[in-house]
């Protein structure tokens, strides 16, 4: 029995949503998170007015790279003229994301839908006079696709708001308590707004880091969303009160404490769109930081970053095609699956199905050759490649008659079966999978 919960364990990993100062039960919420738990990817899409200067979003005016002035005049070329929604979503679609989050504000306070309560939006004090979150979240559900809304609690040009450039604050709370409770009913007005007008499926907070839970009132806002539609789901960036845990850019090396996490990472190296910066991750990168975060119970959300007239690079578009039709090969292999066998048993990612009975490996590259699997205490039924069904042969090594200790398992994986970026093995097990984690030897246990 206590091989078994320790196999669970490692398969199914920890039984908590968060660290200790997390406020959520992960039994609470387990229902509202099958469907984040099963999409493993996700499109992150970045439309903001810095496209327009070849700057880095908000921060180029916070860290003084910028004017604020001549940051604001950006909404004079944010035109969206070439805005194609349905083409966005399709897109999206097409290249296997279950889900998709898109600013509705950044820090700079710039919303992206027709808010009635700030000053700054794509539709009064733009060029592009459109609201663009009403459009692309219909797009997108015609597609089954979930929408997410990210929003910055921060807002660094709202009068109300203490925080503004690196340097220098507007006043301090503490002295102030009046001023900030006006700007609590301000980005609180706009979460409701968002809520009541578009309804996402997902909440995607930025900018916790500058102010307490109680600050926020945290646990206020996220009633309110609840309160609207009690399955939508919250990251966590809301002090202690979101669904699941969201490494920045860095892929963890431990797995998250979080039972749900997300990899958010972008295809360049920013977030949004900058003529400048041409250093895109290929598909292979891609594929294999989105395998390796799939076969660590997570999610990848892949950042993109549209142009000022709403069309995307050239590289945006090849590289989502490349990641779309991999998943065609592959997607059985990733989509729908749990978290897959412990490090040491294989030399690369893992995913198993719900079942347990199938058993898929990734294997970098062009790799081929002798791929070897360690400590599986199973009879394997049939072995293929996904994409292309080729049928492979295994031989088992090292295994002695008198010892419970299983042999090694050698899979032959000849040269012209390989995938040109990850080649994904399916195992097919007699039985539930069942793994020796012994020492070897005369040690049977």
């Amino acid at each position: 029995m206590i091989k078994r919960l320790i196999l669970a364990v490692l398969l199914a990993g920890t039984s908590i949503v968060g660290n200790a100062q997390n406020k959520i039960s992960a039994k609470d919420i387990a229902d509202k998170m099958k469907w984040f738990e099963d999409a493993k990817l996700g499109i992150f899409i970045h439309a903001g007015i810095y496209s327009v200067a070849d700057v880095s979003e908000s921060w180029s005016f916070h860290n003084g790279n910028i004017s604020v002035e001549d940051y604001m005049k950006q909404q004079k070329g944010y035109t969206l003229s070439k805005y194609d929604p349905a083409a966005w979503a399709e897109m999206i679609k097409d290249c296997g994301a279950r889900y998709c989050v898109i600013t509705t504000k950044h820090h700079d306070g710039v919303a992206m839908y027709d808010t009635k309560l700030g000053k700054l939006s794509s539709v009064k004090t733009c060029a592009a006079k459109k609201d663009m979150i009403k459009p692309l979240f219909a797009e997108l559900r015609k597609r089954d696709v979930k929408c997410g809304a990210y929003f910055s609690l921060i807002d660094w040009t709202h009068d109300d708001y203490p925080g503004f450039l690196k340097e220098k604050a507007r006043y301090d709370i503490k002295k102030e308590p009046a001023r900030w409770e006006r700007f609590q009913k301000f980005f609180q007005g706009q979460i409701k707004e968002i809520s009541d007008w578009y309804n996402p499926d997902l909440w995607w907070f930025d900018g916790d880091w500058e102010h307490s839970a109680e600050e926020w009132q945290a646990e206020k806002t996220r009633k309110m969303m609840l309160d609207r539609n009690p399955n939508t789901i919250i990251n966590g960036r809301l002090q202690g009160y979101g669904d699941y845990d969201t490494p920045e850019q860095n892929f963890p090396v431990v797995r998250p404490a979080f039972k749900w996490w997300e990899l958010c990472m972008t295809m360049n190296e920013n977030w949004g769109y900058r003529v400048s910066d041409n250093n895109w991750k290929t598909p292979y990168e891609i594929i294999t930081i989105f395998v390796d975060a799939v076969s660590n119970g997570g999610n990848l959300l892949l950042d993109i970053g549209p142009k000022p007239d709403g069309t995307y690079p050239d590289t945006v578009v090849s590289t989502l095609k490349e990641l779309g039709d991999w998943n065609k090969r592959n997607g059985e292999g990733i989509f729908g699956t749990i978290p897959g066998i412990p490090q040491g048993h294989f030399y690369g990612p893992t995913t198993l199905s719900k079942d347990s009975k199938t058993l898929y490996l990734f294997v970098h590259g062009k790799t081929s050759g002798q791929v070897m699997l360690k400590g599986l205490d199973n009879k394997i039924k049939d072995i293929t490649v996904l994409g292309s069904n080729v049928k492979l042969t295994h031989k088992v090594v090292g295994k002695i008659s008198w010892s419970a200790v299983p042999g090694l398992v050698y899979i032959d994986l000849p040269e012209t079966a390989v995938d040109k970026y990850v080649t994904c093995i399916k195992v097919t097990l007699d039985a539930p999978i069942k793994l020796y984690r012994g020492q070897g030897g005369f040690l049977t246990n």
